[in-house]
């Protein structure tokens, strides 16, 4: 079952909602979640799993998290012809809420950059 077709979460917000459910993407510098640079772990805003260690942020100036790598086997991939072209798209592998798209422009060690819609994801620090 998609996201979009389950009964939407409550604890959401509208924009929250808009992404995970229905694939929106947020405004560009909108998440306070571009500043965090302090130990901890994101988590799904819908279902709660683990999805990136802070481990793995970076800052990558396009105004969304960015992440060059994810927590295993936290997130499925698809095809997003959308816009005109062709991206590769992410979602979470528990509950498969839309997160973002993956591009080969990250740093090492992967190359890689996970865009990610703050709204889609929560903070917790770590507590040691």
């Amino acid at each position: 079952m998609s996201p979009s077709d389950a009964e939407p979460s409550d604890h959401l917000s509208a924009e929250a909602r808009a992404v995970l459910h229905d694939h929106a993407t947020e405004p560009p510098g909108s998440s306070e979640l571009n500043h965090v640079d302090t130990p901890g772990v994101f988590y799904c805003a819908d279902c709660g799993a683990r999805l990136f260690s802070s481990d793995t942020k970076f800052d990558s100036g396009t105004g969304w998290p960015s992440f060059y790598d994810h927590e295993p086997g936290s997130v499925e991939f698809s095809e997003d012809n959308s816009l005109g072209m062709s991206r590769t798209e992410y979602h979470c592998a528990q509950c498969g809420g839309h997160q973002g798209h993956v591009f080969p422009d990250g740093p090492a060690p992967t190359g890689l950059r996970y865009c990610n819609n703050g709204v889609a994801l929560r903070f917790e620090p770590s507590t040691k």
